[in-house]
């Protein structure tokens, strides 16, 4: 089975996460094993997402979710940094403000996904709605419920106009949670990263697993499947994630536009200043 196919949650299944485990590493003994192949998929990123914004036909909007130090960063910094920036923008939804809880809880994501010949990388998302609001009930289940079906219509309108969406839960053990933290106290370059918040969240463990099975099982779909990537060895995430999103652009048949100039008079021209240039 392929990595792909394995690491994907079937529409209308429901993953079980506690029976997955969070250290997998296909069939790479270590980072250095795999270091040829992190190198080909980033090489493969960069040609494709140059086809996706030269053709301009196709976006691709990419969803990170995860516990605390799950790596959403990480995945930004060492799989899409092969990504152009001109054409690549990562959005991270942080506590909705006033003004945007004055509109319905799909208002502030719509503005922010990608146009066509765009890469948007959302850090956290739309389904924060139906994950820490459920965890900690800050709206009844009557309304968080019903955001499911919100969810899927609104990604059903997203592919009908082009774009692609690619979905990651970021799966790490408590275990390694706690070991990134310790990293983090450890290393001053890393203590911005540190929040109260995080440990205040760890004992709800189990609630998110289980607010994250069911997201999963009811917003899964061929047109914006969920992935559940092993992440507790991040070169397996860079490489998981990276081959997942070069394999699905890949699809898309993308090609870079014809030339929109006269190719021989632009060669005739770049002869003239060549030769009156001095070298």
């Amino acid at each position: 089975m392929g990595l792909r196919r394995k690491l994907r949650v079937e529409p209308g299944t429901r993953p079980d996460l506690s029976n997955i485990a969070t250290d997998f590493h296909g069939d790479f003994e270590s980072e250095k094993a795999a270091r040829k192949q992190l190198s080909e998929n980033s090489r493969r990123l960069g040609d494709l997402q140059q086809k996706l914004y030269g053709e301009g036909r196709h976006a691709l909007l990419i969803v990170l979710q995860g516990m605390d130090a799950a790596g959403k960063d990480g995945t930004c910094w060492h799989v899409l940094s092969a990504m152009n920036p001109q054409g690549t923008v990562v959005k991270s939804f942080k506590q909705p403000t006033a003004e945007e809880l004055r509109h319905d809880f799909l208002w502030r994501i719509h503005a922010h996904t990608p146009g066509r010949g765009e890469v948007t990388v959302f850090n956290r998302s739309h389904y924060e709605d139906v994950l820490v609001v459920r965890v900690h009930d800050l709206v009844p289940e009557a309304v968080w419920s019903r955001r499911y079906d919100m969810i899927n219509a609104f990604e059903q309108a997203l592919t009908a106009q082009g774009t692609t969406i690619l979905k990651f839960f970021l799966h790490i053990s408590p275990a390694e949670q706690l070991r990134r933290f310790e990293q983090r106290l450890d290393d001053p370059a890393r203590h911005w990263k540190i929040s109260e918040a995080d440990y205040a969240e760890r004992p709800y463990w189990d609630a998110y697993q289980t607010a994250y099975e069911d997201a999963m099982e009811k917003c899964s779909t061929d047109h914006a499947p969920w992935y559940v990537i092993p992440s507790d060895l991040k070169w397996f995430r860079n490489l998981a994630i990276s081959h997942i999103i070069a394999k699905t652009l890949d699809g898309l048949d993308m090609k870079l536009p014809a030339p929109s100039v006269d190719m021989d008079k632009i060669r005739a021209l770049y002869h003239e200043a060549a030769k009156a240039t001095p070298a």
